[in-house]
């Protein structure tokens, strides 16, 4: 890796992106901010977990990292991994004190996101931790008006109607 050219934020930022651990936890050593954030609102947390970097994302948990910081758009970690489909990082977050029911600008949430895009394997953890089915959207669907609308049936089996 490269660390002549850029600031300390933007090293850490590609080693959360590359899932290099020894580099985020050096950069972090040296002080870069565990919470900062690029021009379009991502943190390494943010990115390590959308990457699936599983010792990533712990590291920078361990180190400090806010689960609930929002990306520009209003994303938090644990929505892009509910859309993505990573088990393993979603129960890390929602271990170290992510927001189940955090809302984006269109005022989805996670479940919402898991339910649209058929990751079967998060809907189960998402309700098991605890998260609202009764939420909408600013369309003012839930996360079941979307499982129906995409036909998500393994979605519609475990949420309540």
């Amino acid at each position: 890796m490269d660390f002549t050219s850029s600031r300390p934020e933007d090293l850490l930022f590609n080693a959360a992106r590359q899932g290099d651990v020894a580099t985020i936890q050096r950069l972090l050593q040296e002080g870069v901010d565990v919470n900062a954030q690029d021009g379009r609102g991502f943190t390494a947390l943010i990115l390590a977990a959308y990457d699936n970097h599983p010792e990533a994302t712990r590291a920078l948990l361990a180190a400090g990292a806010n689960p609930n910081l929002h990306d520009a758009s209003g994303n938090t970690a644990l929505m892009g991994v509910s859309f993505k489909g990573y088990p393993e990082i979603a129960q890390l977050l929602i271990d170290n004190g992510a927001d189940l029911n955090a809302r984006n600008g269109n005022a989805g949430t996670a479940l919402m996101f898991a339910t649209l895009f058929g990751r079967h394997n998060i809907v189960p953890i998402l309700l098991q931790a605890g998260a609202d089915t009764t939420l909408r959207d600013t369309r003012g669907l839930s996360a079941r008006d979307l499982a129906m609308q995409q036909g998500n049936e393994e979605a519609l089996k475990v949420l309540p109607e």
